[in-house]
């Protein structure tokens, strides 16, 4: 369905992500008008890197009527193994990710027709979105799945559009009380946002959890649909 682009960064290095341009799509209410003109979404990869599957959540993002952008962050290498995504992933400087590939990545979707961009990202996707909460200033919307950088590396008082974030109660990856400190802190900075929580462990939106045979991981088909429905819903009223 998408095809590999290039796409230049604000410090104008030219990087290469998966593009899956909008469809017309059944998926109401988080449907919307395909084409050039169709609000856009930048997916963040999980530590996996830019495979199959999240190649197949832009796919999906595109048959609700939108633009979905996913960077290559680690410049076409993936693993298939955890050790090798835990190396991949730090290795990756992470703001320089986030304003930079990210942002880059919004700022190509509206200059080629998307009015409204949204960021979404699982894992270290979810860690990078919040980032970019705060360090892309062109995003227009954000949602989250189930990951957070060091809090101390979030300035609250500089997200300042609208948020969403689904979180599994029983991560061992991304612990609760962290969620519950982050929370705090966005609230505390008068932030708009919502969180929602499911009894699910780690990566419970991602259908291929389960063949990773890691304890840690576990899909759950109910709160992935749930978690799906709710970000369509919340994409379509702010990117729309």
């Amino acid at each position: 369905m998408g095809q590999m682009i290039h796409y230049q960064r604000p410090d104008a290095m030219r990087v290469n992500g998966y593009l899956a341009e909008a469809e017309p799509g059944d998926a109401a209410p988080g449907a919307a008008a395909p084409g050039a003109s169709a609000p856009g979404i930048v997916v963040i990869q999980e530590w996996w890197g830019l495979n199959d599957q999240i190649r197949g959540v832009a796919d999906k993002f595109a048959k609700a009527g939108y633009r979905a952008l996913v960077p290559d962050l680690y410049r076409g290498k993936l693993a298939l193994e955890a050790n090798e995504a835990e190396h991949l992933m730090k290795g990756l400087d992470f703001g320089t990710a986030a304003a930079q590939d990210v942002r880059g990545a919004v700022q190509y979707l509206k200059s080629s027709g998307s009015v409204k961009v949204g960021v979404t990202g699982f894992c270290m996707g979810g860690a990078l979105t919040l980032l970019a909460a705060v360090h892309v200033p062109e995003a227009d919307a954000e949602v989250v799945w189930y990951g957070y950088p060091p809090l101390e590396y979030i300035d609250a008082a500089r997200i300042r559009k609208p948020l969403m974030a689904h979180w599994a109660i029983e991560d061992g990856a991304f612990p609760i009380a962290g969620v519950d400190a982050l929370e705090k802190k966005l609230r505390d900075a008068g932030a708009a946002f919502e969180f929602h929580r499911y009894h699910a462990k780690h990566a419970f939106a991602n259908e291929t959890a389960d063949a990773r045979n890691l304890p840690y991981l576990k899909h759950d088909a109910a709160a992935a649909e749930l978690a799906w429905r709710r970000t369509l819903d919340f994409f379509a009223g702010h990117l729309k």
